[in-house]
């Protein structure tokens, strides 16, 4: 089920009414019921996935109990790894098995096709060649169930958050179930830690106003996103990266940029209509955006892009390899690794792996000159000037805007032409009616594409107007008048100019 769909509102509205007249202690059955209910509707007829929640749900709701009981270390680290290889042995099958074999096939045609060059032997080449045509999985192919990255990551982190004697394990199977399920961040996180949202489960909720407003303002502010922008960026976007071949130079550059607004857009639309939600069911989920486009480097970028995986990649891969406390050089390896395993978790693609390696190298690069660059801050007082923390922020988005090309792209092949023909046209970037031309060819109108522009504008100036507070929480700090203003203004906006008829899922169901 999509949250930008008319069935979720009413499956919502029905939730909320039932979950505040239903007495508090079964209330979770309703929870589970609708979660379990939420997920099936993305495949009605392979209900069976849902079965897999179930499957890993039981082995680590049972394990974490195990390790809880046991007292030998070395049992309890044995309990714990094979808790580790059922999750991630059933996160390899459906989401990277398919990739792999394709791999496979790949190298060993490039290997018979180079063999038969340098030696020339013809009988080995037909006999290598059937080999291929005979290859068992050839045609092998597999659904990903939607959300299996994120709820498997939830899953891991409470089991080892219990190995490590951080949590007392939970005895409620039903309430972990929910934990599990629990429908607003479900399918596309925030990845929430068990410290956090379990306790939430046993508290009794009563109806409060002013949690039902401050959710469904979250809600709003996040369809404002996914359907006024993402939506309508993903048209001129799609238009070009699904068909490089024909075009070059500014046709890049303008929808690489709207895809960096589309993504962002799309996963913290879908983030604060998750917060939303729950904040009306009288729940508190952490805030997984904190305004990326204003970070001034591409370490505090990932300190506010998809935060709660960027936590759980710092707490359960950086830290464990040694993080810091080796030495600068290990460091920066720990570093490396940390983001190439996040490249592959987005998903199976070398395009990912890369992605997440240029990442890792952005990163090293910032330890690697963070000492130099301070000093010069210090000395030349850049600490509080206007045009350096600009060009700072200019930069940052330009760095990952360019990575976005490689993330973006349907193969390498496609991000190298892309970075080939990035520049082609370059002298004709200053004529207005060039740049228009190709805009307008791009799948859009002058009419949507001022709407793109302005949804931006006024997106990137609540950010800045708000400060320090995330967008709602500073817009409830101001006084009625501009609360009104911005609520209306945001009202309307979704109502005219949303895309409603073809609005799509959202990008990171496919991770």
């Amino acid at each position: 089920m999509l949250f930008n769909s008319f069935h979720f509102i009413l499956f919502f509205i029905a939730v909320v009414i039932l979950y505040y007249m239903s007495p508090h202690k079964f209330r979770w059955i309703l929870l589970l019921i609708a979660s379990y209910y939420f997920y099936i509707c993305w495949r009605p007829k392979q209900i069976i996935f849902i079965l897999l929640i179930v499957f890993s749900t039981f082995i680590n709701y049972i394990f974490s109990l195990i390790m809880y009981r046991e007292k030998n270390n070395k049992k309890r680290k044995k309990y714990l790894i094979i808790t580790l290889m059922i999750n991630f042995s059933l996160l390899f099958l459906f989401k990277y098995s398919v990739f792999v074999n394709e791999t496979i096939m790949a190298v060993c045609s490039k290997f018979i096709e180079w063999y038969y060059n340098s030696l020339g032997k013809e009988e080995a080449f037909a006999k290598a060649k059937m080999f291929l045509e005979q290859y068992p999985a050839k045609d092998f192919d597999i659904i990903l169930p939607m959300g299996i990255s994120f709820y498997t990551f939830q899953a891991t982190s409470y089991s080892i958050d219990v190995y490590r004697n951080k949590i007392k394990p939970v005895r409620h199977y039903g309430i972990f179930s929910l934990f599990i399920t629990f429908f607003p961040q479900l399918v596309a996180g925030p990845i929430e830690r068990s410290s956090n949202l379990l306790p939430q489960f046993y508290k009794r909720h009563k109806f409060y106003k002013q949690n039902v407003l401050i959710g469904l303002k979250w809600m709003l502010w996040g369809f404002f996103k996914k359907i006024v922008i993402a939506d309508r960026a993903s048209t001129a976007v799609n238009t070009i990266y699904n068909n490089v071949g024909s075009y070059n130079g500014f046709y890049f550059v303008f929808a690489t940029i709207l895809f960096a607004f589309q993504i962002y857009c799309d996963f913290s639309g879908y983030s604060n209509i998750a917060l939303g939600s729950a904040k009306v069911l009288g729940f508190d989920l952490i805030h997984n955006f904190d305004k990326p486009y204003l970070s001034k480097s591409i370490k505090e970028l990932w300190r506010r892009w998809h935060v709660s995986l960027s936590t759980w990649f710092m707490d359960y891969i950086y830290i464990p390899l040694g993080g810091n406390r080796k030495g600068i050089i290990r460091k920066c390896i720990n570093l490396f690794i940390t983001f190439f395993v996040s490249g592959i978790w987005h998903g199976a693609n070398w395009t990912f792996a890369i992605w997440g390696a240029l990442h890792g190298i952005y990163l090293v690069m910032g330890v690697l000159t963070e000492k130099v660059m301070k000093r010069i801050i210090r000395v030349l007082h850049l600490e509080h000037n206007v045009i350096w923390n600009f060009c700072s922020i200019i930069t940052t988005f330009l760095l990952f805007s360019i990575s976005l090309i490689i993330f973006r792209a349907n193969t390498i092949t496609d991000a190298i032409y892309i970075f080939r023909h990035l520049l082609d046209d370059v002298g004709q970037w200053t004529s207005i009616q060039y740049i228009y031309e190709i805009i307008t060819s791009m799948g859009i109108n002058l009419y949507e594409l001022i709407v793109i522009v302005l949804s931006i504008l006024f997106l990137m100036f609540a950010e800045i107007a708000t400060g320090k507070y995330h967008v709602i929480d500073g817009i409830e700090k101001r006084n009625c008048v501009v609360r009104m203003a911005f609520y209306v203004f945001v009202s309307v906006w979704v109502l005219s100019n949303g895309v409603f008829s073809n609005s799509g899922e959202f990008i990171y169901f496919q991770f």
